[in-house]
């Protein structure tokens, strides 16, 4: 099935923002013929993200291009393993392995590497300072609309950040991986490394961590390939 043209997006956010994110990119596939879906994901835990991706999934009526960007990438990881995901897209995201959680691959930062600003946790859930959430997640960003995210963050739980990946979907299913070079929260080394371990075919874009927000056409271009199986 390598080549079969699948028409079904389902596209994943990350931590500390929701779907809407994904609008520029949805219009953009939407005009190339693609049938698109956006999980809202709780961000409470990992288990929850799943099975609400999967009820995404579930709804489509062939088989998934599955997109995840940032902590998404956890999600589409294991909710990959639904028999409708044919294939995954990583859009700066955590590619994560058998056992690993997004905690484990931050816990020791490179030394040099930009640390995100993320505050104590209060209530067993995170979130970034919003005075630096421009500079970190959205540098690329229309200022405006950077400070209503930052303003505007969705609290991302404990749970998920140490939940842990039981069966990595990229073992057995093709993937591609969009790197942002100028990453301040995913240092692109760290992506390079999950892209390389997953065997992603692989695009470097100039951009911010906020990249499907700032760049749509780049990562609906990335997203289409997959959907094509190029």
């Amino acid at each position: 099935m390598t080549n079969l043209k699948v028409k079904n997006i389902v596209l994943v956010h990350g931590g500390f923002v929701d779907g809407s994110g994904w609008q520029g990119v949805y219009a953009i596939l939407k005009d190339k013929g693609f049938k698109v879906s956006i999980v809202q994901n709780p961000t409470i835990s990992l288990a929850d993200d799943v099975a609400a991706t999967n009820r995404v999934i579930e709804a489509q009526d062939g088989p998934v291009v599955l997109v995840g960007h940032s902590y998404g990438g956890a999600v589409i990881t294991e909710a990959g393993n639904n028999p409708k995901v044919e294939r995954l897209a990583y859009i700066t995201a955590f590619a994560l392995d058998n056992g690993e959680s997004v905690g484990t691959l931050i816990k020791d930062p490179v030394p040099g590497a930009p640390v995100p600003p993320i505050m104590p946790p209060q209530g067993g859930f995170l979130l970034l300072d919003p005075t630096k959430f421009a500079d970190s997640f959205a540098a690329d960003v229309e200022p405006g609309l950077a400070a209503f995210m930052g303003d505007s963050q969705v609290p991302w739980g404990l749970d998920a950040l140490n939940g842990m990946v039981t069966s990595a979907a990229w073992r057995s299913k093709r993937s591609w991986y969009l790197i942002a070079t100028e990453d301040r929260m995913i240092p692109p080394d760290a992506q390079r490394f999950m892209a390389k371990r997953a065997e992603a075919t692989t695009i470097e874009v100039k951009g911010s961590h906020a990249i499907f927000v700032s760049q749509p056409q780049a990562v609906a271009d990335i997203v289409a390939r997959a959907g094509a199986g190029e």
